[in-house]
């Protein structure tokens, strides 16, 4: 049997984790804008190259990769954060249906 669903420590969760989904989303979509930023300042230090060249350098440049492996680490953090939120929310829907089906069993047994 499983353990009975507590709707009030899942909505505490919801809102204790809520701040910390922002910073993580907030971090993510940061990093995603400086990357272009990124991009255009390591494309400047090969300006006598051709625009291929200097994308190219650009993207192969260390600091653009540890950019990149940043923005992986923030898209995961993000993540997993959304979906522990999307769980404590089924979890009160779930108690929700529940207690209905409870209401509605005591009716037909009154």
């Amino acid at each position: 049997m499983s353990r009975p669903i507590d709707p009030q420590s899942a909505v505490d969760y919801m809102v204790k984790t809520a701040p910390q989904y922002a910073q993580a989303k907030a971090k993510r979509v940061y990093l995603e804008e400086f990357r272009k930023s990124k991009k255009a300042i390591l494309m400047q230090q090969h300006s006598d190259k051709a625009i291929g060249a200097q994308e190219r350098e650009a993207y192969a440049h260390p600091d653009y990769l540890g950019l990149l492996a940043a923005l992986q680490v923030a898209v995961a953090e993000e993540e997993e954060l959304r979906w522990k939120l999307v769980a404590a929310q089924t979890r009160v829907e779930v108690w929700r249906s529940q207690e209905a089906s409870n209401r509605a069993q005591d009716r037909t047994t009154a």
